[in-house]
């Protein structure tokens, strides 16, 4: 069975708070997990690359360890990247819209 062992959170921008200070904005983007054949990475279908803001060729994604609450999260529960396993991935998931011009299907 599949172990979480990390958070992958990406820095994706910044903001000012009601005082006056720069505040960085982060996005978890996926997690580092443990399988039965080692240590593998699940990213979000849905986060971009080439969306983060830098001034280099490179994005820097962090480690962090999940906080005991989310160590055993299931899926659809609060924070977290809303998934825990590869099966979780492979769903066929529809985009829809108001507009049923735009709907269409990820596959």
């Amino acid at each position: 069975m599949a172990k979480k062992l990390y958070d992958v959170v990406a820095t994706v921008g910044s903001y000012t708070d009601r005082q006056g200070n720069e505040k960085r904005r982060y996005e978890n983007v996926g997690v580092m997990m443990e399988g039965d054949k080692g240590p593998y990475l699940m990213l979000k279908r849905t986060f971009n690359l080439a969306g983060v803001p830098s001034d280099r060729d490179t994005v820097l994604l962090s480690l962090y360890e999940p906080k005991d609450d989310q160590k055993q999260q299931t899926r659809g529960g609060q924070g977290g990247t809303g998934f825990n396993n590869a099966s979780d991935l492979e769903d066929d998931v529809p985009f829809v819209t108001n507009d049923p011009a735009l709907e269409y299907r990820v596959r």
